[in-house]
């Protein structure tokens, strides 16, 4: 990935560059912040880590960064502050990085950043899309819903968690028994997880064995992943994978923060190895 460093002091961006150039990540350093914002707009950056002391408000400079990149870069607050994550989304970045910098941190860092990323493209792919039906909204419509909310985080400091439920085991079934076996494994998981829904809940079919949810403006800081929690139980004692010619079905549920990309649940499990163990 290529990075920028963006600090005054050049030390962070020799630090961030001895560890992640070893990795095969491309490192620049940048004191100046008018030209950081000027290399955001020429080039191309996955990653910006920025500290905008002696500014107050690093506000400005992210929404400038912002505005001059045709792209989505994520961006990291580098302070010696207490600040936590949820202070630092109202400024508009995706993470905060405390001073002085943590190596064992810095790959949590960048592994959170190229998981956010690869998640912003796949769902921002439109070269396959698939159409609204049962209670199920296209992809097309997910993705704006999901830059939306992307876009909220960045205005409001706003979080949002996107539950992902998708039949893992979707290629090794289409390879053994054939895509017909698959894509009814496939229809089964939506018909339930239609049921399991609720009201409020907002979900798309995001790939061809895969399901989001958008939980928005949680309530209080344990609700997305008890919802988590709340599915991968139900999905556990679900008794209509049994009806399948496959027993091959493992599910994945993976909860994803937005705009971090930190993936506080990423449960894997087959229902049928627990079906008529006990709940």
């Amino acid at each position: 990935m290529r990075i920028l460093v963006v600090d005054k002091e050049p030390m962070s961006a020799q630090f961030i560059k001895s560890k992640l150039e070893t990795l095969g990540h491309m490192v620049q350093g940048e004191t100046s912040k008018n030209n950081a914002v000027r290399l955001c707009k020429e080039g191309q950056y996955d990653i910006v880590f920025l500290d905008p002391s002696p500014l107050t408000s690093p506000r400005t400079l992210i929404l400038d960064i912002r505005r001059s990149a045709a792209y989505y870069p994520y961006t990291i607050l580098m302070t010696e502050t207490n600040m936590n994550r949820a202070e630092g989304l109202k400024f508009g970045v995706n993470d905060v990085f405390h001073k002085p910098l943590n190596p064992a941190l810095l790959d949590e860092k960048v592994q959170a950043a190229k998981g956010f990323l690869e998640l912003y493209k796949h769902i921002g792919d439109d070269t396959e899309d698939f159409p609204s039906a049962g209670g199920v909204i296209a992809k097309s419509a997910y993705n704006q819903l999901f830059r939306s909310a992307i876009d909220r985080a960045d205005r409001y400091g706003e979080e949002t968690f996107m539950l992902m439920i998708s039949l893992s085991s979707y290629n090794e079934i289409a390879a053994n028994e054939g895509p017909y076996a698959a894509d009814f494994a496939v229809a089964k998981l939506s018909q339930y997880l239609v049921q399991l829904r609720r009201q409020s809940d907002i979900i798309g079919q995001t790939g061809a064995n895969e399901y989001s949810l958008l939980l928005q403006r949680p309530i209080y800081p344990n609700e997305p992943s008890e919802a988590a929690g709340r599915f991968t139980e139900a999905l556990v004692n679900y008794e209509g994978f049994k009806s399948l010619d496959t027993r091959n079905i493992e599910i994945t549920v993976k909860l994803v923060a937005l705009p971090s990309g930190e993936v506080p649940v990423n449960n894997v499990f087959n229902p049928l190895d627990h079906i008529g163990l006990g709940k």
